[in-house]
């Protein structure tokens, strides 16, 4: 459907169409007042509005005189999120003399619907229905009847819905899409390969599959379980997709794309751009230093370049600083004084696209062979989607860090000779290889690394690969090969090294084993961008006074910076506890108020083995995460051995981890997996510890055999093996007895036993309540983020406080809602052959006998329970 059609032309029907967009409105909005010192207020009137059976919620904020008229924005907010993580930039753009409106998109916030991945016919012509209101606003500038001024703003899921708002409604008069897709299918199904963590990240962000319109869940669950992407998926991705309607942007267009961008890569705002221009249209290229794999967003620069871009292309103010034609964000190191990354950009009077000042480096290897394992496992690791929090990982490649790891056997590389000056790669590496396949079609990740001059240490840019299916490789085939965008410098001696691999951990690889064959056929042509200049520096005013109070100013700047950068210092009354957690929270992603964990306190002795239960969503995941350093607690501290942990921390060597699903090489021993694992770890042979570890597993003479001869048992407890490696002090196991037979399971229960009798301590999260009263010591219960209750096993299980009430027949769910309303009761949960009550300490089984005899249940018994699945219930039933 041609949105653009909704546009009104002639007559009556502009007051028709007036009378319908006020129309649509339901119920009454509330207006708001916002004041800030010395800043004009901002007035908000929130209200949900109907359009084609759907609740659209909207804000809408205008701030000084309420009759003059101005250019209206459209703001779109990312996906998962909603109207609320866009309000504050909503509101600087109403002071700044914009009527700005707000919506939740169809199946977030408060809206309803089903989600469509903005679909033309869903979310698009909800957009143009939006500027249907925006043009019957009293504050709202006219180009004509009917035809508002109006911009599009928005950063991913909001990004797209931006360009495709300008592709259908030819009333939007300018665009600023930032960190989004130009063609969907591309983005999720690059080169023919499932980006599957991505894509599953994608849909539970989304709130699960039942979310979204039936067509697209059942569209992911056919790809997600073949791992290949057919014709059908593509053609629905792209029907959804900006380049659908590339020839009907031509609107100037602000295009802002992320490097640290796994999700979304340079490419696809280079796709965006050629389209867009060749239309006519005036386009502008921002490369931030950030993206969906985290790093610096720049949202003050980025927003002030965008508001300075409406106000000269919907405001009409020439004299709007919009920036150069091209700009990228360049890293170049950390500031000592806190920390931060210190970032500088540099830029070019036009855009240079990805092949600018192509300059050959030759790589120098033989013929390669190398397996694509069976089950792809192990996988290659790249870029680690959803761990973008803080810093990113990614952004870590400028700084010199590398987080990538590649498989032997499982790749074949490509080496340059040291680089003889410093290079400076700005664009899309290409390279031509022959490749053959024992299977018909073959699946490679290639990327480019940078090599320091010792050989060292190696650097994967912005984390980022390009996986490739070659159809018909059994015969052989040359492939060119188009590398990530990226902005990187390669420093004098370092070398460039090109890596093809068979596996990587965001992607679906076939599951077939196979060799393939790897040759050179061409020079790494390396895109160089010459016309790109680092700005220079100019020197501030200040620099000429500051001497004048340097001593001051400078001792005042000492102290605030150690302040802000010296860790916390070790807590020695606490040197001998594994592990104190002290009100520790962590906020959802974009959210002000919703918590995955909140205030949770407990604290674990040695020689425990500690069971961390709750239901789905109790926030068991996010606190092992933040325990094991992965992500960052928003409030709150946990210290492990006195020290307190925050990413890299050293104390973390004492600390062993077991994730479900750990990967092992098939061909190698059980002894020759975990040998080369702890070689991975740089850390010395002995400290290993790799005989004591092996007698706790008690593997036995399974070692020497090929673990793919293994069973779901025997690799259970190999990971639990290799968890175990260097003994450390606390031992964190999450599900560690999933897809095992009882007899395994009972093994794995010895295995933790043994392993705490020794003084060390266990954590381990599972759902197998019968498991965790046989081997823990003690449980710490959670639900909805918080603790509910924490303590030794048999205090839990054996509470007083717990009462079974054995019926003569079967309660009703209003009986046991009337026994939770009781005085001195905590809650009741209905039982296979009675109720569960848990009592207020005021409370006794006395008084509680006597109202259960008043309400007529039929009590037949009253006694303490003895299951630690009954307390389960009882305690979750009785959270808040």
């Amino acid at each position: 459907m041609d949105l653009r059609a909704l546009r009104l032309r002639g007559g009556p029907r502009r007051l028709f169409a007036a009378g319908a967009a006020v129309a649509v409105l339901a119920g009454v909005g509330t207006w708001t007042a916002v004041a800030s010192d010395g800043t004009p207020p901002v007035h908000r009137t929130d209200r949900p509005m109907a359009i084609d059976g759907v609740r659209i919620d909207t804000s809408y904020f205008t701030s000084g005189p309420g009759d003059r008229r101005r250019p209206a924005v459209l703001l779109a907010h990312g996906f998962g999120g909603s109207k609320q993580d866009v309000r504050a930039q909503a509101e600087d753009l109403a002071r700044d003399g914009f009527a700005v409106l707000t919506w939740s998109a169809r199946g977030f916030g408060r809206s309803t619907g089903e989600i469509g991945l903005n679909d033309p016919e869903g979310e698009v012509e909800d957009v143009s229905k939006l500027i249907d209101w925006l043009a019957v606003q009293p504050q709202v500038e006219l180009d004509g009847p009917g035809d508002p001024r109006v911009g599009v703003a928005g950063a991913s899921y909001g990004g797209a819905v931006a360009l495709l708002a300008a592709g259908h409604d030819e009333r939007v008069d300018a665009i600023a899409p930032a960190i989004t897709y130009w063609n969907l299918a591309d983005a999720l199904f690059p080169n023919g390969v499932f980006k599957k963590l991505w894509a599953g990240i994608f849909v539970n962000s989304g709130g699960g599959c039942a979310k979204f319109r039936p067509d697209l869940c059942r569209m992911y669950e056919r790809v997600a379980e073949s791992g290949t992407p057919d014709r059908a998926a593509r053609d629905l991705l792209e029907a959804r997709s900006p380049s659908a309607v590339a020839t009907r942007i031509k609107v100037p267009t602000l295009l802002t794309q992320g490097q640290t961008d796994s999700l979304f890569p340079l490419g696809q705002a280079d796709a965006a751009a050629a389209a867009i221009r060749a239309n006519g249209a005036l386009v502008d290229v921002d490369w931030i230093a950030g993206g969906h794999d985290g790093g610096d967003l720049e949202a003050a620069r980025v927003q002030s370049r965008t508001r300075a871009w409406f106000e000269r292309y919907l405001g009409n103010d020439k004299a709007a600083a919009t920036g150069p034609a091209f700009r990228v964000t360049r890293t170049g190191g950390v500031d000592s004084s806190d920390g931060a990354t210190l970032l500088s950009g540099a830029g070019s009077d036009r855009y240079p696209g990805l092949e600018s000042g192509l300059e050959p480096v030759a790589l120098s290897g033989r013929e390669q062979r190398f397996a694509n394992p069976a089950g792809a496992v192990p996988p290659a690791v790249s870029a680690l989607p959803g761990l973008g929090a803080g810093a990113g990982l990614s952004q870590l490649s400028a700084l010199g860090v590398g987080v990538s790891l590649d498989f032997p056997g499982q790749y074949a590389r490509f080496e340059s000779a040291p680089v003889r000056s410093d290079l400076r790669i700005t664009g899309s590496p290409k390279v031509t290889v022959q490749v053959r396949s024992t299977s018909d079609d073959a699946v490679l990740f290639a990327k480019v690394y940078d090599v320091a001059a010792d050989g060292t240490r190696s650097v994967l840019p912005s984390q980022l690969v390009t996986p490739v299916r070659v159809e018909g490789a059994r015969a052989g085939k040359d492939v060119t090969l188009t590398l990530p965008a990226i902005d990187h410098k390669v420093e004098q001696g370092h070398r460039l090294r090109l890596v093809l691999a068979s596996t990587d951990l965001g992607y679906a690889s076939p599951a077939a084993p196979a060799t393939y064959t790897v040759s050179l056929k061409s020079d790494l042509q390396v895109p160089t961008a010459p016309g790109v200049r680092t700005a220079a520096s100019t020197l501030p005013a200040w620099v000429w006074w500051l001497p004048l109070a340097g001593a001051a100013v400078a001792a005042a700047l000492l102290l605030t910076a150690r302040r802000r950068t010296a860790a916390a210092p070790p807590d020695p009354a606490l040197g001998d506890v594994p592990l104190q957690i002290t009100g520790l929270s962590k906020r959802y992603a974009r959210s002000a108020d919703r918590y995955a964990v909140r205030e949770l306190s407990f604290r674990v002795e040695k020689g425990q083995v500690l069971g961390l239960l709750g239901p789905n969503g109790a926030g068991k995941t996010t606190t092992l995460r933040m325990l094991m350093g992965l992500i960052e607690p928003d409030d709150g501290e946990i210290r492990v051995f006195g020290q307190a942990i925050r990413p890299g921390a050293p104390v973390l060597s004492r600390v062993g981890a077991f994730v479900e699903g750990a990967g092992f090489l098939p061909h190698l021993s059980g002894r020759e997996n975990l040998e080369l694992y702890w070689r991975a770890t740089g850390r010395p042979a002995g400290d290993a510890h790799l005989d004591e570890a092996l007698e706790i597993a008690g593997l036995g003479d399974a070692l020497a055999r090929a673990v793919r001869t293994y069973s779901q048992g025997m690799r259970q407890r190999l990971a639990i093996a290799q968890a175990m490696l260097g003994l450390p002090d606390l031992l964190i196991l999450d599900e560690p007895t999933n897809g095992l037979d009882p007899p395994q399971i009972r093994e794995m229960r010895e295995v933790m036993i043994r392993y705490a009798a020794a003084g060390r301590t266990v954590i381990v999260s599972s759902h197998l309540l019968a498991e965790v009263e046989q081997s823990c010591t003690h449980l710490v219960v959670m639900d909805r983020g918080r603790l509910v209750q924490a303590g030794p096993v048999a205090e839990i299980v054996g509470s007083g406080d717990t009462l079974l009430i054995g019926t003569a027949e079967p309660v009703e769910d209003p009986v046991v809602e009337k026994v939770a309303a009781l005085p001195g009761v905590v809650s009741a949960v209905r039982a296979d052959d009675g109720v569960l009550v848990r009592l207020a300490p005021d409370g006794t089984a006395r008084d509680l006998v006597v109202e259960l005899v008043r309400l007529d249940v039929p009590v037949a018994s009253v006694g303490p329970h003895r299951r630690l699945e009954d307390a389960f219930l009882t305690l979750i039933g009785g959270s808040a």
